[in-house]
């Protein structure tokens, strides 16, 4: 197929994606604005909507979709792609995948330069993909993280309630008006359960979820260290099963490396892309500086994976706090457990149930909590940061 004919199929597959694009849509995609803005580069984890945002920002201009990892288009240049596109007349172009185009940054960098013009947003997978190819393009690139969705978020996409996002240190109390419009422990069940990525409409959440890790795993691991091995890639596989399933989120990192038959600096460095991909999250102590660290802590990205796989549901708890905070504050793992779990903006927070003791920290942030009494804060209210 000619990059010519190559363009006129691009446009019917255009067509047909705007056909099916969701009606509702989160709300934090009116919140990122992109009116003016030539080139920027999105990125997250798959599922989090990051080509439904671009084609609805999109959606009154003359843009084109393509997604780089087509087969047909991994046949020719990404820059003839693009040029016949702009060539047709097209203003911008929207780039999903763009990593899996072969040299992708410096085709981006060459269309931004040859079309001062035209618009070029494109998309990726991961915070990887920042590392490997984006520091010619850190002067002409806007970049924008799409997150995990929020249990603000979803409360509006399921139940149309909206609420301001909330600071977590300066809380106002008209917040906890929405326990009176829905059952808030039940809402936030279903959320944290099957609902932190708007896939949750298309049903078969946790199958979706599985299929997204193998691909993540399987996929862009090797495009991203080709020298990787399959014992490595079955490794990785397996300290994944172990942290949904262990009642303490850190890893033994002498006896995986004798069990696996690897080095400790080849077992940091799979931890590593792990945690690059947004697989893992590991929480630090304060001043743990180490490029290779499993940290004090270390807890699957998406707590909603725990419950697909009937996981450990401490852990669960742990990582859907971590991941909520994180989104808005520096995180950090305590250094003495008796005052707490983690640290954030130099207060002391411990996470458990309701009955869970204070001990030395300042809060707990507890589940099963509708309201806050004295020092527990609800886990639900977390997940209104964003």
């Amino acid at each position: 197929m000619s990059v010519k004919e190559l363009v006129y199929y691009l446009e019917e597959v255009h067509e047909r994606i705007k056909l099916s694009l969701p009606e509702k849509l989160r709300p934090l995609y009116k919140a990122i604005e992109l009116k003016n803005t030539r080139a920027v580069l999105v990125y997250g984890q798959r599922g989090v909507g990051k080509t439904t945002f671009l084609l609805y920002r999109a959606k009154e201009k003359p843009f084109l979709y393509l997604s780089a990892d087509h087969p047909l288009i991994l046949a020719h240049p990404l820059y003839e792609v693009v040029r016949e596109v702009f060539a047709r007349g097209y203003e911008g172009v929207i780039i999903d995948e763009v990593h899996h185009a072969r040299d992708w940054s410096l085709h981006l960098k060459a269309l931004y330069d040859d079309y001062p013009e035209r618009y070029i947003w494109a998309s990726g997978s991961s915070s990887l993909l920042l590392k490997t190819g984006i520091a010619d393009l850190s002067r002409r690139f806007i970049q924008i993280k799409l997150p995990l969705m929020s249990f603000r978020e979803y409360l509006y996409l399921t139940s149309k309630i909206l609420i301001d996002p909330v600071d977590l240190f300066n809380i106002k109390k008209d917040v906890f008006e929405v326990v009176k419009k829905v059952n808030i422990l039940r809402a936030f069940r279903e959320y944290v359960s099957a609902g932190t990525r708007p896939i949750f409409f298309e049903g078969e959440y946790c199958k979706r979820i599985q299929g997204i890790i193998e691909k993540t795993i399987f996929y862009d691991v090797p495009f991203f260290l080709p020298s990787i091995q399959s014992n490595h890639l079955r490794l990785m596989q397996a300290v994944f099963g172990y942290l949904i399933s262990s009642p303490v989120p850190t890893i033994n990192v002498t006896k995986l490396c004798n069990e696996w038959h690897v080095g400790k600096e080849k077992l940091y460095q799979l931890l590593s892309i792990m945690e690059a991909l947004e697989l893992l999250r590991i929480v630090r102590k304060k001043g743990d500086k180490s490029v290779y660290s499993k940290g004090a802590k270390m807890l699957i990205n998406d707590p909603s994976v725990y419950y697909c796989y009937k996981g450990n549901l401490g852990s669960a708890r742990e990582a859907f706090v971590v991941f909520s905070l994180s989104e808005r504050y520096e995180v950090y793992a305590s250094s003495k457990e008796e005052e707490g779990d983690y640290i954030v903006n130099g207060i002391k927070i411990e996470v458990g149930g309701r009955k869970k003791e204070l001990k030395g920290a300042d809060f707990v942030i507890a589940d099963d909590l509708e309201v806050p009494v004295k020092n527990r804060l609800p886990m639900w209210l977390l997940g209104f940061l964003w």
